[in-house]
């Protein structure tokens, strides 16, 4: 537990001066963002409505502003209390974040008035230096209360925060440094609470100590509950499966808020996004009393949830109510091009603006103008300027899901970058630097961080954001029996219902099929690798070169089996650029650190992609080559390799 939580609470309880809370029902609206992954800019969607296929564009920081000033000026209107807060995983995911790190996220988040942000994973892509910089930098708590700080250099004294306090008169709010600074109108805590397994998913986590999700969430909830405190939001970034766990194995948590999965909680089927549980669904906690409300809004900035939740007179909660919203910008294209002729007719779009009139799960926003021009004026210029050559062009719209669905959808994306990294390292310049002749590539399906949309395909899209985390290609050997186990290994994780599909596991050269016998697991059918003589059983004996990320191949976000198949010793190669040359840099092992994180170690020079001339982004070169060479007419593999049969 964080020892500045802990000396307070014990202070209060020794001198007794805990706060005395009065029994009175209390109403608290909760309006939350999670997985916004610098999306600053609204993202072209395609959406259906009345049973038609049209195309608009959801969200983007401005319309996340608009809507959350209208709840604001609702609430202010019924002079009710408000809380705006972010679910983690602001970092990553478009050519803002790489050109601009997280100095863009501290100044576009701190302009919408949030009242407090989780840690995701993806806030620990770069360095904790550079976390600590936006922590320091932005306007609102940032908060993790499972996070030890105590030992790390640039962490310890940056300002992460267990929980904060806010103090809530009808619709005015105080930011309250302890209880015992509380009168008698009701206080709310809002802790953190971050993945316990954040150095086997983040690839940068220095020397923090990451502690148990429930163990560390108990204890908090006690300490405040034992300082006064009635009324406790967790704001999480765990998914939406632990996020139920927690629920249902912690007493004392009101609502949570949460983040990581990417869930957008509701049945939005027939708008062609799908259905998820319900939104705002009420979990018994252990004691059997009490319950607690889950609730999380989606990703890429495109919906806001807005939940309401009444205690009664003791502080239990009595009612939870709420939805997620998609933001459009009201706009409906029948093409994704989004040309004159495509777009609707004034009669067709006033039919369909009185039908989103009348459907919560949809709103027409405008974009804050203030923060549109901002945005426009400092940034997006040199967004522009990044991308770079045209390396091809997509026809139509390639679509990118984690996990395929039951009815057999799946990415069109992720197995074109599986087959692009077979090609790259096949070819001749690239085998004069290893030696060696790949016969598979795998690639886990959270590292393709977007789907391409129709027109030009430039270099900066793959760079800045289908491939954003810059990772070098690395081949390795493994055996038949090595890739089964990993295949099983990651495919059975992904499958349990709010489970975090990142690590789910696309393909090129290898083709199986996978059956699931019960709800979240199942086993291998049949798994081939394909040679010069065609499609052959997989051998669990032989061994095959298979190439993948960095990332993955240090068994990184589950992918465990590679880490222990590398543990004493390893014939892997990772590539990258030195200079303008490619260049290899043998690894002799693996091992973890202290904390957990997976540490390499190279045979002779390391290879530290910070350096100066070092460009260590080869799973974005193979792409560029593979579309200039082979696709530069994008189009969907016929086959991609993997069969999924769920339940």
């Amino acid at each position: 537990m964080n020892k500045r939580l802990l000396t307070g609470a014990l202070a209060l309880l020794v001198s007794g001066c805990a706060s005395q809370q009065p029994d009175l029902p209390f109403t608290l609206t909760l309006a939350h963002i999670n997985d916004t992954h610098a999306h600053f800019d609204a993202s072209d969607a395609p959406i259906t409505l009345d049973g038609r296929p049209l195309y608009t564009r959801l969200g983007g920081h401005p319309r996340l502003l608009t809507q959350a000033n209208t709840l604001r000026e609702q609430a202010k209107q019924q002079q009710q209390p408000l809380l705006f807060v972010h679910g983690g995983d602001a970092w990553q995911g478009t050519g803002y974040f790489k050109l601009n790190q997280g100095a863009m996220n501290a100044d576009i988040l701190s302009r919408l008035g949030l009242d407090a942000m989780v840690l995701g994973n993806h806030e620990f892509d770069i360095s904790n230096q550079r976390l600590a910089q936006f922590i320091q930098s932005v306007n609102f708590p940032v908060l993790a209360t499972n996070i030890d700080t105590s030992t790390d250099p640039a962490l310890k004294d940056a300002g992460l925060l267990p929980y904060v306090l806010y103090s809530l008169d009808g619709n005015d709010k105080e930011r309250l440094e302890s209880m015992e600074d509380a009168g008698r109108d009701p206080v709310v805590a809002i802790i953190g609470l971050t993945l316990e397994n954040m150095p086997d998913i983040a690839p940068n986590t220095g020397k923090l100590v990451f502690e148990q999700e429930l163990k560390a969430a108990q204890s908090t909830v006690n300490a405040l509950r034992a300082q006064g405190v009635k009324h406790i939001v967790a704001v999480t970034h765990l998914g939406l499966e632990r996020d139920q766990r927690l629920a249902a194995g912690v007493n004392g948590i009101d609502v949570i808020v949460g983040g990581h999965s990417h869930s957008l909680l509701g049945d939005f089927s027939d708008l062609g996004m799908g259905k998820q549980p319900d939104y705002a669904r009420l979990v018994t906690n252990p004691d059997g009393r009490a319950k607690t409300c889950v609730v999380q809004a989606g990703q890429y900035a495109q919906a806001m949830g807005r939940v309401t939740v009444t205690f009664t007179k003791d502080g239990r909660v009595s009612r939870c109510e709420g939805n997620n919203t998609l933001l459009t910008d009201g706009l409906f294209y029948t093409d994704i091009r989004r040309t004159d002729a495509s777009r609707l007719n004034d009669d067709e779009q006033a039919a369909l603006n009185g039908r989103i009139a009348t459907d919560p799960r949809l709103a027409v926003v405008q974009e804050d103008k203030a923060l549109r021009e901002h945005i426009d004026a400092q940034y997006r210029p040199a967004l522009m300027a990044a991308y770079g050559k045209v390396i091809g062009h997509v026809p139509a719209t390639l679509t990118h899901r984690r996990l395929p669905a039951r009815d057999g959808t799946q990415s069109q994306v992720a197995p074109l970058v599986a087959a692009s990294q077979l090609y790259w390292i096949n070819t001749p310049q690239v085998q004069a630097v290893t030696g060696r002749k790949a016969d598979i590539a795998l690639v886990n399906a959270g590292s393709v961080r977007t789907s391409l949309e129709p027109g030009e395909l430039k270099e900066g899209n793959v760079s800045l954001e289908l491939l954003p985390f810059a990772n070098p290609l690395s081949v390795v050997s493994l055996t038949g029996r090595q890739i089964a186990a990993l295949l099983l290994e990651t495919i059975n994780a992904s499958l349990p219902e709010g489970a975090h599909t990142g690590r789910f596991p696309y393909v090129a050269g290898l083709r199986y099929e996978f059956n699931e016998t019960r709800k979240g697991a199942g086993f291998l059918r049949s798994l081939e690798v394909k040679t010069d003589a065609g499609w052959q059983r997989l051998d669990p004996n032989a061994s095959y070169t298979v190439v993948m990320n960095g990332y993955s191949a240090s068994g990184n976000d589950g992918w465990n089996t590679l880490y222990k198949a590398q543990r004493v010793l390893t014939d892997r190669t990772d590539l990258a650029w030195v200079n303008g040359q490619l260049t290899a840099f043998p690894v002799a092992r693996l091992d973890k650190a202290a904390g957990g994180a997976i540490q390499v170690h190279y045979i002779n020079q390391p290879l530290n992609c910070r350096a100066q001339g070092v460009k260590c982004n080869t799973d974005a070169s193979a792409f560029v080559e593979y579309v200039r060479d082979q696709q530069p007419l994008l189009t969907p593999l016929r086959e991609t390799g993997v069969t999924l049969n769920r339940l």
